[in-house]
């Protein structure tokens, strides 16, 4: 049986280890693509002592295979890795690795960007900072849905974002005005 693509764990990961089983023995392969995540804590913006992360146990697995689905429909990728953490986390802990495998570089790169883009605003996560202040939830960011448009998809999750759809005045068409449009 074949080692899942799609991981949400507690346990901590060992990105060389998932790396190399990623590509196994397997010849066809001549880039792998990675990022691994990270609690940021003690910043000039921000005093964050731990981050808890949350998911919907079985829609989130389905939602990143999905966004692994496309990134080799788009990309070319041959094989792809999603290991997400969840529970409490401490600053410098690591929360994410994404893993792409492909015959070229820049396949690997391109297949490795776009799934954290489409992690950061697609799949169902919720963030929970604590500071010195109190714990607060982390709302999604303009720029997490401007990363995601770039890919030619839409996004709205961020207070005050602005659909890929949108018109340079941020006007979403309706159906109807679409159609009249010359």
């Amino acid at each position: 049986m074949a080692a899942s693509r799609v991981r949400i764990q507690e346990a901590d990961f060992d990105a060389g280890a998932e790396l190399a089983a990623l590509q196994g023995t397997r010849t066809d392969i001549g880039a792998l693509a990675s990022f691994v995540g990270c609690v940021r804590g003690h910043t000039p913006e921000d005093d964050i002592s731990a981050l808890t992360l949350e998911h919907y146990p079985g829609m989130t697995e389905r939602a990143i295979e999905s966004m692994i689905v496309e990134a080799e429909a788009r990309f070319g990728v041959q094989a792809a890795l999603v290991i997400h953490r969840v529970g409490r986390l401490q600053p410098g802990e690591r929360i994410v690795l994404v893993a792409v495998a492909a015959s070229h570089r820049r396949a690997a790169f391109q297949g490795c960007e776009f799934l954290m883009d489409y992690l950061k605003t697609h799949a169902p996560f919720w963030k929970k900072e604590s500071t010195p202040q109190g714990e607060r939830w982390v709302d999604a960011r303009v720029a997490d849905d401007e990363a995601l448009r770039r890919w030619g998809l839409a996004s709205a999750n961020a207070p005050g974002g602005v659909p890929a759809s949108a018109n340079a005045s941020g006007e979403v068409p309706t159906p109807d005005a679409a159609a009249d449009a010359p």
